[in-house]
């Protein structure tokens, strides 16, 4: 399980004041030192994350989170991180010091919330003070294990986890991968979309090829079969489609990611706005993970450069990377963002509804990609 992404995990989120108990509540939950612990108010920081299996749940990371009530010099910025983790949290633990009570902190963050679902956990009932609600000691473990199991009520109810690809095919059903290996490939390893594909697959029972673009002709002629779907890094498409006879279903892994993430009616929708981009219009091209970015980097480079091939327009480029994704995003004539891999899904979600909200078309960069190849309408058909 230390293996599953985090991106897959389902995300608790721990909020409450400073000194309230968030990191010795974490601590009790793992059973291990995952978070730094004092007596001094406002110790934590930086968000700390911890992966984990919790029974019966399965996969999950808990993330400890900074006081919501720190007003030091710094404590804005520490708090704009912890909101930032709201976007992304799928059950939140709200816990409360009983020597401080539920006040306006706390009424604040419910706000703050939304619709997702959260528990109110007095912590410290080892000092003897009790309310009505879930009381639990980090120090004595006095209902830790019922709060796990009030965790894992909730996280039953949650909406299932969708398909990446596997309900698009049927047990024996064959798919070929495409996947480049070139100086933008990590050494040794696949990509995170392209495992997640394959393990995908092979949970359905289908059969899976994987070959390079060079190879791809060579691959349909010792096949004796069509396959029933073509997956391509979204880089190749041109090659690709050129190679996949048209009786074939073709799409990528950018494209399923946006699928998966619930984000693809828009990015297709918003692609078309690629074609009406003038010199100077600002575009966001945003990475949802940081890495070395190669000489031919396909968010800083091979895009640009498709975009300038296929306007002749010249746009004014802005890159983020990362958890980078600015609030005010209204200067933007057209995000384009990665397939969104380390992203979960609420946290993909929530991007692009506040792309909507500003009314700023967001695409992805499988959908954009296909769209300047002429070929998007094929790439979402078996979709």
């Amino acid at each position: 399980m230390n293996t599953t992404p985090r991106s897959n995990r389902l995300h608790i989120g721990i909020f409450g004041r400073r000194n309230a108990g968030k990191s010795s509540l974490i601590n009790a939950i793992t059973g291990q030192d995952a978070a730094l612990v004092s007596h001094i108010k406002g110790t934590t920081t930086d968000p700390v994350y911890k992966t984990m299996e919790l029974l019966p749940i399965g996969p999950v990371v808990l993330i400890d989170t900074a006081g919501i009530d720190d007003e030091s010099k710094l404590g804005y910025l520490r708090i704009e991180k912890t909101q930032n983790i709201l976007r992304k949290t799928d059950i939140a633990l709200l816990v409360v010091d009983p020597s401080q009570g539920f006040g306006t902190y706390e009424e604040k963050l419910i706000r703050q919330l939304g619709k997702t679902k959260y528990l109110i956990v007095y912590n410290k009932s080892d000092l003897g003070i009790k309310y009505d609600g879930l009381n639990v000691s980090s120090i004595t473990g006095e209902n830790i294990h019922e709060l796990k199991e009030k965790i894992a009520e909730i996280a039953q109810a949650h909406e299932p986890e969708p398909k990446l690809v596997a309900d698009l095919l049927e047990p024996k059903d064959m798919v070929v991968l495409v996947v480049p290996i070139d100086a933008s490939a990590p050494k040794g390893r696949l990509i995170l979309p392209q495992q997640q594909v394959i393990r995908d697959c092979l949970d359905i029972g289908a059969i899976c090829v994987v070959t390079q673009p060079p190879e791809l002709s060579d691959t349909f002629v010792k096949l004796t079969s069509p396959p029933k779907l073509v997956i391509t890094d979204s880089q190749a498409f041109a090659d690709v489609a050129e190679k996949t006879p048209l009786d074939v279903n073709l799409t990528s892994f950018s494209i399923l990611m946006a699928r998966y993430k619930g984000v693809l009616e828009y990015a297709i929708e918003s692609a078309k706005i690629i074609d009406v981009l003038k010199d100077g219009d600002k575009l966001l091209i945003a990475e949802g993970c940081t890495h070395h970015r190669q000489c031919d980097d396909i968010g800083t480079v091979k895009i640009p450069r498709w975009i300038e091939k296929r306007t002749g327009a010249k746009p004014d480029y802005t890159f983020t990377s990362g958890g980078d994704f600015p609030s005010n995003l209204s200067d933007y004539k057209l995000i384009i963002h990665c397939g969104g891999c380390m992203q979960n899904f609420k946290e993909m979600q929530y991007r692009q509804s506040q792309a909507k909200a500003q009314g700023i078309p967001m695409t992805n960069y499988g959908v954009a990609i296909s769209f300047m190849q002429g070929i998007l309408e094929r790439c979402v058909r078996p979709l």
